[in-house]
């Protein structure tokens, strides 16, 4: 982080003992000095276009069984509807994060926004697999800038203390749109059929659009420091924050402040390039998948997305046909626990561990850990372990309903809790590279989770759900497990990546 081991006064929250890390400017265009009303509502449409790209891609799973029969494909063909998506998801990551760093976040919300309401418009209008197929491929590339430049706006407006929580209700949308979306697409493709969802995901969209395109203003901001810091950090690398005192170190060099933007200039696409290579932009991020921080969180996310997406895409297969013969709405109703579920895990994942790296860092003589933040990975780690073993043997045995459906909403608290925690971790570790940092975690585990998720549907056939969720299950338990190390030697290996090993600079 910048100038978090420096030496001047450091201003505090009110009268609290909070230090504001990263310390704001004095300059009115600062996000981090923007009204407190004005982030909430860009945070808001962040938050809307993060749920609104997985309801119109994940929320139509519980209509496979009758799009098989309509299209005359096979199970595995049409569940390349979710799992291609789910690719492009990754992949255009890689696309649009760069794009944003070099042309702002502005225009690239914008235009994905714009093309996430045409995709839908498209998937209404399709009257053939082949077609509806490519319109969801489109819709992955333009909702795919959400992942990463979601994380990264909130990075822009909020502080350090109030990140966990903010990214844990983030998370909590993105998750929701893949437990919302089936819950409803269930009941309207039962009642009036699979195409009107995606005309109701039309409305949402344009509205989210027209939203985005008035109300949502550039956030990038360039943050100047000093020589005094960049030598103070140089010999104290390992990033720390400390809470109780009054002052600690930190050269701030002002830039002058100019007046502030009008709204109407607020609105404008383009705020001006940075003197970088774009070429450089695209692959700058690479090298950080040699840091462990990064790896982790990339792992852990990418098997809880895998493991949710399973037992999505499978249990309208189990739950509409014999011995259960649910309708799709009936089926649907599984993604009620699956919210709970992710409630559980984002408040896990955000809001707890906001207050337990408080009080850490209390006790710790002032000074803040990210490590701190891995000890509540415990709860959604046993609470995901024990959903799949449920999930896949109440499959296997037919056991009631009832153990399937809660069984896949502690599926979820991973998804939701483990994701929150890691991607919290990586901007708290690694704060001025947080963007390029989180286009690497968001873009791998969506590829990470194609591959295995295309394989998902053979792998059942072969081994049966009692085999694979057992092998699941083992997987999952062994990356959680590697956030043991992180928590114990995560200090020494931050300092030894930004010193010895600082594969990019920052």
């Amino acid at each position: 982080m910048q100038g978090l081991n420096s030496t001047v006064h450091h201003l505090h929250r009110g009268g609290s003992d909070i230090v504001l890390v990263p310390q704001p400017s004095k300059h009115p265009n600062d996000p981090l000095n923007w009204a407190q009303w004005k982030k909430q509502v860009i945070f808001i449409n962040v938050c809307s276009f993060a749920f609104f790209t997985n309801f119109s891609i994940g929320g139509i799973t519980p209509a496979f069984y009758v799009m098989s029969l309509e299209f005359e494909q096979s199970i595995n063909s049409i569940s390349h509807l979710l799992n291609y998506p789910i690719l492009l998801l990754g992949i255009g990551n890689f696309f649009w994060v760069p794009m944003a760093i070099y042309f702002g976040k502005r225009p690239v919300f914008v235009v994905s926004s714009l093309l996430l309401c045409i995709t839908n418009i498209w998937g209404a209008t399709s009257t053939s697999y082949h077609s509806l197929l490519n319109s969801r491929f489109i819709a992955g590339f333009a909702g795919s800038s959400t992942e990463a430049l979601g994380a990264a706006i909130i990075n822009d407006l909020f502080f350090l203390h109030e990140r966990g929580f903010q990214i844990g209700i983030y998370i909590i949308f993105l998750s929701c749109g893949n437990s919302v979306g089936p819950l409803l697409a269930g009941f309207v493709d039962e009642k009036i059929g699979w195409r009107w969802f995606y005309w109701v995901m039309v409305i949402f969209t344009a509205s989210n659009f027209l939203s985005v395109l008035f109300l949502v203003p550039e956030t990038r901001y360039e943050r100047h420091f000093g020589q005094e810091n960049d030598e103070n950090n140089s010999k104290n690398p390992v990033n720390t924050v400390q809470h109780d005192i009054k002052s600690i170190p930190t050269h701030c060099s002002e830039v002058p402040s100019p007046s502030k933007m009008t709204y109407f200039q607020s609105l404008r696409l383009f705020s001006g390039v940075p003197r970088t290579n774009l070429i450089n932009l695209f692959v700058r991020p690479f090298p950080l998948i040699a840091y462990p921080a990064v790896m982790w969180a990339f792992l852990s996310y990418s098997i809880c997305l895998a493991c949710v997406i399973a037992s999505g895409t499978l249990n309208p297969f189990v739950l509409q046909a014999p011995p259960y013969l649910f309708s799709s709405g009936i089926q649907g109703l599984i993604n009620i626990p699956a919210i709970i579920g992710n409630l559980v895990g984002a408040v896990c994942g955000g809001y707890l561990t906001d207050i337990y790296s408080a009080r850490y860092a209390r006790k710790n003589d002032g000074y803040f850990l990210p490590e701190s933040r891995l000890v509540l990975c415990i709860i959604p780690t046993v609470l995901t372990g024990s959903g799949l073993l449920m999930f896949g043997f109440g499959c296997d045995q037919t056991s009631h309903w009832a153990v399937i459906y809660v069984g896949y909403g502690l599926i979820n608290t991973g998804l939701t809790g483990i994701a929150s925690i890691g991607m919290t971790y990586v901007m708290d570790s690694y704060y001025p590279i947080a963007a390029e940092a989180l286009l690497l975690v968001n873009g791998l585990k969506n590829i990470v989770a194609f591959g295995f998720l295309y394989g998902i549907v053979p792998w059942w056939s072969a081994s049966g759900f009692a085999k694979m969720y057992g092998a699941l299950t083992g997987i999952f338990i062994a990356i959680a497990a590697l956030g043991i190390p992180l928590y114990l030697f995560g200090a020494k290996i931050r300092h030894f990546t930004s010193s010895r090993f600082k594969v990019i600079s920052w």
